[in-house]
């Protein structure tokens, strides 16, 4: 006893006192006196083998959530708002895992959620999106500009182009993503503000699929120019300007309050150092 209370800072008296009052609450002898020594009782050899086992846990949870506090543990969830987008955070998420290797990212690929609310109300911890809105409480920084093209089959008339017009759209079919028209640069930039429409709209989830589609002149879509030259040499397509450039640029936000957060800071500066042009 003399020797644990030493241990724990505590005088015999506190510590007996201690002892009976820990056996009072669990209601069952943990110690039996034997001459001078005290010995474990069934349930205090109990006791004492899950102290073994938690203690370490415990020191461990120490451990990780300090690491958390001080910016360099934790999940990195990220939401996207853009189909594009998601192709270009690839290139990003290899490197920096290799960076930050305690920190887990996890992406949550919804196109058409509500990335501000998700930022709001803590769903997400970062928004990558081309379409920022700037409100009180979310930082958001630019990583990634960008042209906004028309991709067409080889052997379509508008190949042998310079740019396009709205109006050379008219006849065409439109194929883009899942997306509300609004939200469609090609629609709010370029076709709406000369009151024009294409002929057909379709729609398909995936760039593959809608690339094979134009490849094989079933229609025309609007893609990043650096998404379009990835599958040039695979497929029989070419990119044409938009009437005079569609520039865009994507964005990463967070809220202000986690800006000082050093994992989230690491992920925007290994965006900014590794633009595409």
């Amino acid at each position: 006893l003399t020797k644990a209370a030493q241990q724990l800072h505590l005088t015999q008296p506190a510590l007996t006192h201690s002892i009976k009052k820990l056996e009072q609450r669990i209601g069952a002898p943990l110690w039996q006196k034997q001459g001078r020594q005290l010995k474990l009782t069934q349930a205090g050899e109990f006791l004492q083998s899950l102290g073994e086992r938690l203690l370490p846990q415990f020191e461990h949870a120490e451990q990780v959530v300090a690491q958390i506090g001080a910016g360099r543990q934790g999940i990195l969830r990220i939401g996207m708002e853009c189909h594009p987008c998601y192709q270009w955070l690839l290139t990003i998420v290899e490197p920096y895992l290799q960076q930050w290797p305690d920190v887990d990212v996890d992406v949550r690929q919804r196109f058409q959620f509500g990335g501000l609310s998700a930022l709001f109300d803590y769903d997400i911890d970062m928004l990558v999106t081309p379409d920022p809105l700037f409100k009180s409480g979310l930082i958001f920084t630019p990583v990634f500009d960008y042209e906004q093209v028309l991709v067409v089959s080889q052997h379509h008339p508008l190949a042998n182009v310079a740019f396009v017009t709205p109006d050379q759209l008219s006849k065409e079919t439109l194929i883009s993503y899942p997306v509300a028209i609004e939200r469609l640069d090609i629609y709010n930039q370029f076709l709406l503000p000369a009151n024009c429409h294409p002929k057909h709209h379709k729609t398909i989830e995936t760039t593959d699929i809608m690339l094979q589609m134009v490849a094989a002149n079933r229609g025309v879509t609007a893609l990043p120019l650096w998404l379009a030259e990835q599958y040039q040499q695979a497929l029989e397509i070419t990119t044409r300007r938009l009437g005079d450039g569609i520039t865009k640029s994507i964005y990463l936000g967070i809220r202000a309050s986690d800006e000082q957060t050093q994992y989230l800071q690491g992920f925007i500066q290994l965006a900014l150092s590794n633009q595409k042009r």
